[in-house]
């Protein structure tokens, strides 16, 4: 583990060094892309301007779903989100390459092309998430799950990445498949799962459990009853879920490596 994420660190420090040689464009890509993952949040400002709550969610706490997913999910495609391109390494025998080096593979594909601009959706959903958090009655326990939240969320979306990316062992050109689950994910786990009927939000809980990205733990944080009647201690299982995703997603992806043959390329 430890010597995984020296080598991640060792690789993305290329990586880094290799985009401040364009300074001007590197830093235009950091303000274009918080501004353009800002316009979701206004996205969601201009709906209240007609309407008073979302599924029974004032703005601010439509802000803390859009903050805790958000930040979570850009943690997440910072470090590992270059794995959705896996069909395309495979494709152009880049894989084949990094089968051969010394280095643990799926610390060679998340670390590829590692691009530090991706920071700036971060700092975009840390500043929402920051702003609807003045408006949290807190309490010590109430902090607490908040930090577990987005710590439970970032290795949900890891795992999702990480697995969702695998069918492209089988299936090299599904890149969308796996970003419906993904960029798909995040952007359901913006909105109160109120919005859906109770049947999609059960499948959101036992089948693809997205809800435990920030759901449950937010029907504590901002005071509100479970709509399906679920015990108290569902809203405390993120880090539970999200270690079991992280386990399937790894045996996941040692299958698929294991299976994998290469195209010759």
């Amino acid at each position: 583990m430890i010597e995984g994420a020296v080598r991640y660190a060792q690789i993305a420090r290329l990586w880094v060094r290799a985009s401040r040689a364009y300074p001007v464009s590197w830093a235009l890509l950091v303000v274009g892309g918080f501004l353009i993952t800002g316009i979701d949040f206004v996205g969601i400002w201009i709906l209240f301007q007609n309407v008073t709550d979302l599924g029974g969610f004032d703005l601010h706490e439509v802000a803390f779903l859009y903050g805790t997913s958000g930040v979570a999910f850009a943690i997440a495609d910072l470090f590992v989100g270059r794995i959705e391109r896996l069909g395309q390494m495979i494709r152009l025998g880049r894989f084949d390459q990094m089968l051969v080096r010394p280095v643990p593979l799926l610390v060679q594909v998340c670390a590829d092309e590692f691009a530090l601009r991706r920071f700036s959706r971060i700092a975009q959903a840390a500043l929402v998430l920051g702003w609807a958090c003045t408006f949290v009655d807190w309490s010590t326990s109430r902090v607490l799950l908040t930090v577990l939240t987005v710590v439970a969320a970032t290795v949900i979306f890891v795992a999702l990445f990480v697995g969702m990316a695998c069918i492209q062992f089988w299936t090299i050109d599904s890149a969308e498949v796996a970003n419906a689950f993904t960029y798909g994910g995040n952007a359901v786990t913006s909105y109160p799962l109120t919005i859906f009927p109770s049947e999609v939000l059960k499948v959101m809980t036992f089948v693809l459990p997205l809800a435990f990205v920030n759901w449950y733990p937010s029907l504590y944080v901002l005071g509100h009853e479970d709509p399906l009647g679920y015990p108290d201690w569902t809203q405390w299982l993120s880090p539970v879920v999200a270690a079991l995703l992280a386990v399937v997603a790894l045996l996941v992806w040692r299958v698929g490596v294991r299976s994998y043959r290469s195209t010759g390329s």
